[in-house]
């Protein structure tokens, strides 16, 4: 499918069993898990296919008659609603999950996924870019809709990116669904374009392409580290989020072994190494989000309902699409 990364290396050995895992975790975190899992189970090689969320959903949604992956790891929770509606999940539960948060476990039988971490949407602000066209630095999503911003914001297409369709949930949740499509309408005139991922819109921002990247948490605190000049704005009436997790895809070839790994994504171990690309994470007490996360993030998260999320993707994308499409910009 177009938009999708497919890291197909030859086996290494007769001895290794390939399997295959969608995912959406950001490029420069493939290696570092894949490896890990590969040093614990010795037997596994991990072949990535990678792409951003919403094509990672509707791809595995499509193939459900004859699932191509055998696992799927740091995908969406309200996208694992999905596939475990549709029957796509093996029901299995993972060695130790009961050391991790309430929250990050499937909390409806039979058992199925397991959260890995949390992202919540920011504001990437070019502070350069601001000061050459004396735009303000803005506290409230309303701020957003002022005349300066017109043409200077960018935000992820949430067709494609779960960070795009994690800030449009959040707005539809916290406004109300009339307001919230009222609101978008406004923002939509200030928008230049809809990029298709969710780092994409503060990498430009940081660039100095926009004077607004909404994009997540990490991904901005990324950027700041590497020495953009953006402040990173959690806005004050609070922000959507979503979680990601893993699971097991069901009616595979390779099924004992795929839960094997699900046991180590469930593990200590694999949490810490979550814990150096997210600030939110399973395993307690092992957040560690550097000196450029942004205070107050955490608690700023709205009241948010995963599952009205996952019920309501598909009618939410329609109306979207049918308002904004128009300045999607593709790959």
């Amino acid at each position: 499918m177009a938009g999708a990364t497919a890291c197909l290396a030859p086996a290494a050995g007769a001895e290794r069993t390939r399997l295959v895992a969608y995912t959406a975790l950001e490029i420069e975190q493939l290696d570092p898990v894949r490896q890990a899992i590969e040093a614990a189970l010795p037997q596994v090689e991990i072949a990535w296919l990678r792409a951003s969320t919403g094509i990672i959903t509707d791809r595995l949604l499509a193939e459900r008659d004859a699932p191509q992956a055998d696992l799927v790891i740091g995908i969406a929770t309200t996208s694992l609603l999905q596939f475990e509606a549709a029957g796509l999940l093996d029901p299995y539960r993972p060695a130790g999950v009961e050391a991790l948060r309430p929250s990050f476990r499937d909390p409806a039988p039979p058992y199925s996924w397991t959260g890995m971490d949390a992202y919540l949407g920011v504001l990437c602000f070019n502070t350069e870019v601001a000061g050459r066209h004396r735009i303000s630095r803005p506290s409230f999503w309303r701020d957003l809709l002022g005349p300066a911003f017109k043409g200077r914001i960018v935000m992820p297409d949430p067709s494609a990116s779960g960070t795009g369709y994690l800030l449009v949930a959040g707005w539809l949740q916290t406004f109300g669904e009339d307001a919230g499509w009222t609101y978008m309408d406004a923002l939509h005139e200030n928008v230049a374009a809809y990029l298709p991922s969710g780092s994409a819109p503060c990498r430009e921002a940081a660039s100095g392409g926009a004077a607004v990247g909404l994009s997540f948490d990490m991904r901005a605190a990324a950027e700041k580290a590497a020495g953009a000049p953006i402040d990173i704005v959690v806005p004050v009436d609070g922000t959507g989020w979503e979680a990601e997790g893993f699971a097991v895809v069901a009616r595979r070839p390779h099924l004992a072994l795929a839960r094997r790994v699900a046991d180590w994504a469930a593990s200590r171990e694999a949490n810490m190494l979550y814990a150096r690309s997210f600030a939110i994470v399973a395993y307690p007490g092992l957040s560690s989000p550097g000196p450029h996360y942004p205070p107050h993030a955490e608690a700023r998260m709205i009241r948010n309902d995963l599952g009205w999320m996952a019920r309501n993707r598909s009618r939410i994308l329609a109306e979207w699409r049918r308002r904004y499409g128009a300045k999607v910009r593709e790959r």
